[in-house]
């Protein structure tokens, strides 16, 4: 897709500004020998919404961990909220403090209450006073419907719950971009509902996400633009009612022929 026909159906289609958050050209990433990602190109605009898929090992969360440096990519250019993704560790940590990540496991802090595990970075990272990181990790909290939960322990709570906390989390430093990687894909079925309707609440926000799942009813509800990687490449990038209705690739029909 050349960039003119995507940033309009940014603008029109979508009612965004077209205003680019993360631009991305020409990207490739090599582990050893294996190349990775192949050739990126893709441009997201503020308060879009991208929901990635793809078989595993086709490079889609590896490409989201490159939007915040977590992997190094060797060739292109990578830039976020202005900001180019380069080795200057100042330059990544600013990007890092602008953009929150969920993982597939919650990597909350055992030995830290939830409160506590909330309030670490924003104290730390941001120089926040302590009651004030107290006061916006509550907001959170109850934002993901989960106050109650604060002086409990990440062991005391579902994995529903953690994935929670692990959202609320990253929102209290106020990102402007949330990155999520495979959020429900470590959760037992009936606790998938309760994270994915915290994330169609953000989404209702504005926020800028990029997520990879396999959760094609949030895909078809949220995005504003769902993405097909296969063996390291974008296959094909369309709107969710084109994309599942009208797929152009015959691998992408293949893809969605399994899981729909």
């Amino acid at each position: 897709m050349s960039e003119s026909i995507r940033e309009k159906r940014s603008k029109d289609t979508l009612g965004l500004s077209g205003e680019p958050i993360i631009q991305i050209s020409g990207m490739n990433k090599w582990f050893g020998r294996f190349h990775v990602l192949r050739d990126i190109d893709l441009t997201v605009c503020r308060g879009e919404r991208i929901v990635i898929c793809g078989p595993s090992g086709s490079g889609k969360s590896t490409l989201i961990r490159c939007i915040n440096r977590l992997e190094e990519h060797q060739q292109g250019t990578i830039v976020v909220d202005d900001i180019e993704l380069t080795d200057d560790l100042k330059q990544i940590d600013n990007v890092r403090r602008e953009v929150g990540m969920v993982f597939q496991h919650f990597n909350l802090f055992p030995h830290l209450t939830i409160l506590e595990n909330c309030t670490l970075a924003p104290i730390w990272v941001r120089k926040t006073p302590k009651a004030e990181a107290e006061e916006i990790a509550m907001e959170y909290l109850t934002r993901v419907k989960i106050p109650e939960q604060a002086d409990k322990y990440p062991g005391q709570l579902s994995g529903g719950q953690q994935q929670r906390v692990a959202i609320a989390r990253s929102l209290c430093m106020r990102p402007k971009i949330m990155l999520f990687d495979e959020p429900t894909s470590a959760l037992d079925p009936e606790m998938i509902k309760e994270v994915l309707d915290v994330m169609v609440d953000l989404a209702d926000t504005g926020m800028t996400m990029l997520v990879v799942t396999h959760e094609m009813g949030f895909a078809r509800q949220v995005a504003h633009q769902v993405i097909f990687m296969d063996d390291g490449q974008i296959v094909e990038q369309n709107e969710p009612e084109p994309f599942f209705n009208n797929p152009q690739s015959d691998r992408t029909k293949f893809f969605l022929s399994q899981i729909l």
